[in-house]
């Protein structure tokens, strides 16, 4: 079974039921459906199939005249914003009649309740179908990635006030949303794993992928599939607070990596990018925000030749990557006759500006390769984007902050930090703005673990505190990042007062960060201090997972903990304990699944793809989680102030 395949065409056969209705259809569906189909096949498959439109769900949106029926998808349950957008269109009795693609309710009373629901908002002579979703909407990024959108919001709670600690297990002990969240996910991983036919064993490592792994392990839909699957997988759930520098740090040499944390994210979507286009037009401007033209972006399900384009940038040095986009580029225009000069030697941005200019006036050969075209222009505008320096910066500075880490303490630490906090008047453009203190910030926590507390280090923090209020306060425009961490959307509404209370709720993260793994054994550190004849590094977390579970010797892993599914289970791990009885391992499967539980970053899908190979040759790997993080977009999912709330502006 080549699983990567599987999803891929499990991402596409999700789509199937809106298909088959979308012929003179107006198709409305929430942010998260949308960024599935968009790696999975793309809008233009409801419009060949014959949609009338394709636009986002909202209660405002209009149906085109001449539409038979309007297909709502959603990516969940039918509640909260999704509901209140389906209810307030239905009941303008502009629709008479509805098809609604959605999650099961595990609760609720199925199709026929809820169809009966949207009859009554239609009112009389309404008719109303519900089509309950078999494989969840996934998100296929990669050959090795897939992601589960609707779950974008995800993210294992700290261990301060509130949050679970390692001993309690029960779904209980979590918040209302947090419950519904997990409860969502253990539905979608039991569809998913019925259509691959697995028969899967669960690990966990952190508090939270505890609480994953047994509730899937008790799912009455789970255990009956177990029965009589075929497939054995291992599934390991890991929590992604428990190493937070691998979200935030700038990690090796990864293309894609910097293209998805340098270019501007497309509207909705929480992984894609926008590409300017421009370059491909006769229109002359100088001004970056002109939106005339339809920006370009990395998915591109239905070229071949892009999606292999698009693996390379996933998967090897930004050296080699930037070659293989020059060689598809000459391979493209040679096909096309274009009268293209080759040059060996270094591949530079203008180099391959002058390839992509060849296009420009010949229709057939962009239409050819417009998804190629749209990948190259995404790495000259990388390559030229003035944060691409800054990731040299940040990489340096990180491998002086493990050195200081190791020879410091954390007072001393976060001295060095404080002059290097500027307001918006001193700074120049190589120094740091205030989200990229907030991104080192939790490098540093997270890195450092277990921190000594005192009068020393509260001095030292209330200094930086100051600091960086200050810089929030000075600045003549909150970005966007800075509102949503503030709660303020204007500088008018940005007093003192927020941005001190936002930073007060930032530094107790801050330490509760450092925490985290407070109670493990195994997976206690991800520093290594170095020695006389070895520089300090950081050791990731998933990369001692995997090395763990590839361990030829295999020894009882401490903390991946095996989450019994049956009575079988219990008896196997309690008779080991006093008989040679083989206790379930995560590398005795062919087939190794990683979900990172609050999202993953490109270089760990990449080192978890290479270490397999290495050390595990034919074990088949996935990871899945529920969103593809840039260091900027883990600041906001563990800072911003409506993270648990993300369907409420729909």
């Amino acid at each position: 079974m080549a699983v990567p395949e599987v999803l891929r065409q499990l991402s596409r056969r999700a789509w199937e039921p809106a298909l088959a209705r979308a012929h003179r259809a107006a198709v409305l569906m929430d942010a998260p459906s949308a960024e599935a189909l968009h790696w999975a096949g793309g809008a233009g498959e409801l419009l060949a199939a014959g949609a009338l439109a394709v636009s986002a769900l909202s209660a405002e949106a209009a149906v085109p005249a001449g539409a038979a029926r309007a297909v709502f998808v959603v990516s969940g349950t039918l509640r909260g914003g999704a509901a209140a957008a389906v209810r307030g269109m239905l009941e303008r009795g502009a629709v008479r009649h509805c098809v609604l693609l959605c999650g099961d309710e595990a609760d609720g009373g199925g199709a026929a309740e809820l169809e009966e629901t949207l009859r009554r908002w239609m009112g009389e002579g309404g008719r109303a179908e519900v089509v309950l979703r078999g494989p969840p909407l996934l998100a296929p990024v990669s050959a090795e990635l897939c992601l589960l959108p609707a779950l974008a919001a995800l993210l294992p709670p700290l261990p301060g006030p509130g949050g679970p600690g390692p001993a309690e297990v029960g779904l209980g002990a979590l918040p209302a949303e947090l419950r519904e969240a997990v409860r969502a996910l253990v539905g979608e991983l039991d569809s998913l794993f019925t259509a691959l036919g697995l028969r899967e064993e669960s690990f966990a490592v952190g508090a939270l992928s505890r609480v994953i792994a047994a509730e899937l392990a008790s799912y009455a839909s789970a255990r009956n599939r177990r029965r009589t699957a075929t497939n054995k997988a291992s599934v390991i759930f890991v929590d992604r607070t428990l190493d937070l520098a691998g979200a935030v740090g700038h990690h090796g040499d990864n293309l894609a990596e910097k293209i998805l944390s340098v270019l501007p994210k497309l509207p909705g979507h929480k992984t894609d990018v926008m590409v300017n286009m421009m370059e491909l037009t006769a229109l002359q401007t100088t001004d970056e925000t002109c939106s005339i033209i339809a920006p370009g972006c990395l998915a591109q399900p239905n070229d071949p030749a892009a999606k292999a384009l698009w693996e390379s940038f996933m998967n090897l040095k930004q050296k080699e990557a930037v070659m293989e986009a020059r060689r598809h580029l000459v391979e493209a225009a040679s096909r096309e006759n274009l009268p293209i000069k080759m040059s060996m030697g270094r591949v530079t941005p203008e180099q391959l500006s002058s390839y992509i200019q060849l296009f420009r006036n010949n229709l057939k050969a962009l239409e050819n390769h417009c998804g190629l075209l749209q990948l190259v222009l995404a790495t000259v505008q990388t390559l030229k984007h003035p944060q691409t320096s800054k990731w040299d910066n940040f990489l340096a500075f990180e491998r002086l902050l493990l050195q200081t880490i190791g020879e410091s303490e954390m007072p001393s630490v976060l001295n060095q930090l404080l002059p290097m906090i500027k307001s918006y008047n001193e700074r120049t453009k190589d120094d740091y703005a205030c989200e990229d203190f907030l991104v080192l910030l939790i490098y540093i926590y997270s890195v450092v673990g277990e921190i000594k507390c005192g009068k020393e280090l509260d001095i030292a923090e209330e200094k930086v505190k100051r600091a960086l209020v200050k810089a929030i306060c000075d600045e003549p425009e909150p970005s966007p990042l800075l509102q949503k961490i503030t709660g303020c959307d204007s500088s008018l509404n940005l007093t003192s007062q927020k941005a001190a209370d936002a930073v007060d709720g930032i530094f107790r993260s801050l330490r509760d960060i450092a925490r985290v793994r407070l109670h493990m054994k195994q997976f206690h550190s991800i520093h290594n201090p170095g020695s006389n004849t070895r520089q300090a590094s950081y050791k990731p977390l998933l990369k001692q997972v995997v090395e763990e579970v590839c361990n030829p010797d295999r020894p009882d892993p401490v903390d991946i903990e095996h989450i019994s599914s049956g009575l079988t289970d219990l008896l196997k791990t309690g008779f080991s304990m006093f008989m040679k009885v083989n206790r379930p391992h995560p590398g005795d499967h062919p087939l190794l699944i990683i979900f990172m539980v609050g999202g993953v970053s490109v270089s760990e899908v990449k080192m978890v793809k290479d270490l397999v190979a290495t050390r595990k040759p034919g074990t088949q790997v996935i990871v899945l989680s529920s969103v593809l993080l840039t260091p900027h977009s883990a600041v906001e999912l563990l800072f911003a102030s409506d993270r648990l709330q993300p369907d409420a502006r729909i």
